[in-house]
């Protein structure tokens, strides 16, 4: 498939890019043990590059991209990532609130001395919502696509039912923070938690309370919007992986509290995440607490507003995305940044820069079907690489040769995943640049 998408690319720099990013992620970040030994099933452990330590939700995304090719019979690409979904569940089982783990319970890392209960074979403890929805989209699609759902085990029922009741505490419908707090000594602001380590008080309205966002920094406000929708699709998901399965996997009881969960989820989200904004219009806010405030503002990481229709199918009102849309791609957001050489959205993660980051790039092609905007994408996502042929974190829009993260698997995948796109469904933009 690398030969043949390479082949069909007009352009020589986005072949080379491709060929780079495309293999990234089972080249360097992949560690894994076939079935036939330690018990007999798979196990697969990935790490986000130049960080040893295996986040839920990149290592998700990062093998999303081969997903499709299961399809053609490649059982050893299918065994690699059904030990991922097992390593996944393990984990889960673990600490349902940790967002990274390390392969091997002994390893001890920077954050052992985090005011949380840490756990031996936890790399970090940062509760985001995002992280129990991951596993669940790798798992729904991997089964959608091989019919194979020998993953969904015991074990992985079992870990099932933690998430649920984990999503269940964090809606704090008592008013009470739930089973997670957590502080870390530091002099970065967003590495720690307010409220002695609960966050910022919500009123409970049905939504799910993430405490840190997906770049891992903490939220102003609880209740992350692209994150409960993320939650609600996954929710429904994993409902119907729940009542299809055979075996010990299945849970008709638990797939009903799912769906009665994943409605909940979307109308208050519908209720209390959406706003008249002044130049706007009604559109979804990132954040917002249950008392009224809110935060307009998009992020590039994702779950974002920007990747609905990308991560969240079916839970979102295309209108309302719309306008959400043009406010995260514009001006009014403070995280959207454009420059001689690029433009798109950044994120307070790697403040005071104000840097682009890549994975925003992918993602606005992803969900876009303006041949135009593709294409400008497309060159945005060249003009970031700063020669190196690979993807990276953040990226100075006027001065690409300054950015972070040289060896940052998601955003490779991410860009792969947007060419393998364009080659199935606009093929000729692509022979045509």
């Amino acid at each position: 498939m690398l030969a043949e998408v390479t082949a069909h690319l007009a352009d020589p720099e986005l072949a080379w890019l491709f060929s780079n990013c495309f293999p990234n992620t089972l080249d360097t970040t992949v560690d894994f043990t076939p079935p036939g030994r330690d018990g007999g099933v798979p196990d697969t452990y990935v790490i986000t590059g130049d960080i040893d330590a295996m986040w839920l939700r990149d290592s998700s995304a990062q093998v999303n991209p081969y997903l499709p090719f299961c399809r053609r019979h490649d059982t050893a690409l299918a065994a690699m990532i059904n030990g991922l979904i097992r390593r996944q569940t393990r984990c889960i089982a673990l600490d349902p609130f940790a967002n990274a783990f390390y392969k091997d319970s002994g390893q001890v890392g920077p954050w052992k001395g985090d005011l949380t209960e840490m756990r031996p074979g936890v790399h970090e403890r940062k509760w985001e919502l995002d992280s129990l929805c991951y596993p669940i989209r790798l798992a729904h699609r991997y089964w959608k696509i091989t019919g194979d759902n020998s993953a969904f085990d015991v074990p992985w029922r079992d870990a099932m039912r933690l998430v649920v009741a984990t999503c269940r505490d964090q809606q704090r419908k008592d008013g009470r923070a739930g089973k997670y707090s957590f502080q870390r000594t530091t002099a970065q602001q967003s590495d720690t938690v307010a409220g002695a380590g609960q966050g910022l008080p919500v009123r409970p309205t049905g939504m799910i309370c993430s405490v840190f966002r997906n770049s891992d920094d903490a939220a102003l406000y609880l209740f992350n919007i692209p994150a409960n929708l993320f939650a609600a699709t996954s929710l429904r998901q994993l409902a119907e992986m729940l009542t299809a399965t055979t075996g010990g996997g299945a849970d008709p009881a638990l797939a009903g509290e799912c769906r009665a969960l994943a409605d909940e989820v979307a109308a208050a989200v519908s209720a209390h995440g959406v706003r008249e904004h002044p130049v706007h219009g009604k559109v979804y806010v990132y954040e917002c607490d249950g008392f009224g405030n809110a935060l307009f503002m998009d992020d590039a990481g994702l779950p974002s507003l920007l990747s609905l229709p990308y991560l969240s199918e079916g839970a979102y009102d295309a209108d309302t995305y719309r306008h959400t849309r043009a406010l995260s791609l514009g001006a009014d957001n403070p995280y959207f940044f454009r420059g001689r050489a690029l433009e798109g959205l950044g994120s307070p993660h790697t403040a005071p820069h104000r840097w682009v980051w890549p994975l925003g790039i992918s993602t606005r092609g992803l969900t876009s079907d303006d041949d135009g905007e593709i294409r400008a994408c497309l060159r945005w996502l060249k003009a970031s690489h700063a020669g190196t042929g690979f993807m990276h974190e953040g990226v100075d829009p006027d001065r690409p040769t300054e950015f972070s993260r040289p060896w940052f698997a998601w955003s490779n995948s991410l860009f792969a995943e947007f060419v393998l796109k364009l080659y199935r469904e606009r093929p000729g933009l692509l022979s045509g640049l």
